[in-house]
This record gives structure tokens, sequence and C-alpha cells, in this order.
């Protein structure tokens, strides 16, 4: 397994497990696959993302394929600064389970201490993902706060916690 920073040039694997996510996991993201697949040149918009100077997302690669991602992204008001988000977590289905994930956090969580200034990781998780749940527990993250119904999906209410690392 490989995991590194992932660029511009990067931006069509990225793409490709992205709308893998909106489908497989859409309770996970506050996008959906629609409205991810209508935007105009989504590959361009992407690959800008990706060598945005105020965000790193970080990618695992196994036998060349892009299977698992996360992003870091630094706050940019002066008074926010010490501390970064993390989101845009996904890990495909059929490499769950082989500590892809927690190569990526451990590989991020690294990151973020090389920044200047910054102090904290923030992040948000649905209720129901008790497995990233556990993964940042087991990394020291602890939750903060609870959003009841912080995502709506067709009927059904999602409540997210909202979780952080500080150092």
């Amino acid at each position: 397994m490989e995991i590194r920073s992932l660029t511009s040039s990067d931006a069509k694997d990225y793409w490709i497990l992205r709308l893998e996510a909106l489908q497989q996991n859409p309770e996970a993201f506050a996008t959906t696959y629609e409205d991810a697949i209508s935007r105009k040149d989504p590959l361009k918009r992407v690959a800008t993302n990706l060598d945005a100077p105020s965000s790193t997302t970080f990618g695992a690669y196994v036998e060349n394929e892009l299977v698992g991602v996360m992003t870091l992204s630094r706050e940019e008001l002066a008074k926010l600064q010490h501390r970064m988000n993390l989101f845009a977590v996904y890990v495909t289905p059929r490499m769950r389970g082989k500590h892809i994930g927690e190569a990526l956090l451990k590989e991020v969580i690294q990151a973020a201490k090389q920044f200047p200034g910054v102090e904290k990781i923030n992040l948000s998780v649905v209720t129901t993902n008790t497995a990233a749940i556990y993964l940042y527990e087991k990394f020291g993250f602890t939750t903060f706060g609870v959003e009841k119904k912080a995502m709506k999906v067709g009927e059904e209410y999602l409540d997210e916690l909202h979780m952080s690392m500080d150092w």
C-alpha cells in the first residue's frame, strides 16, 4: 500500500472513487451523486481542488488503484488557523477491514502536526458509521457534540457526531 498526497494528475482516480463513495454510502456525505455528476466540468474542478494550497487530500493506493481517501483542510480565518478539518473520508468496501483507513488517518495526523500553529483536527461523522467512530476514537478523537437531524436522506434524518483531536 502506498499513501501519498494527491495532485491534479490524480483527478480521474479521485473522481471515480468519489462517485463510488456517493453511491455506496450516500448517508456519509452532504453531496449527493446527482449533485456531483450535474456539476460543470467535474474533473477540472477536482483537479483544482487537489492542488489547492489550503487543503491536502491523501490517497491510499493498492496495486496502482486508489482505494481510500481523506482530505485535510486548514481554516483560513486568523482566529481559526489553529485547527484543521478532516472530511471526504472513504475506503472502498472491498478494502475495508484491511487497515487502509488506519494508515490514511495516521498520515493525516502526522501531516496536520507539521503545519505551524495547528493544534487540532475537527471532523463530523454520521452516528451510524460505528467503524469510523471506532477508528477515530482509537486515534484519540473525542466527541464534543451531537447534531440531531444533521442531514436528511429521503425521509430519513441522520445525526452527526462532531469530534476533535488536539495536541
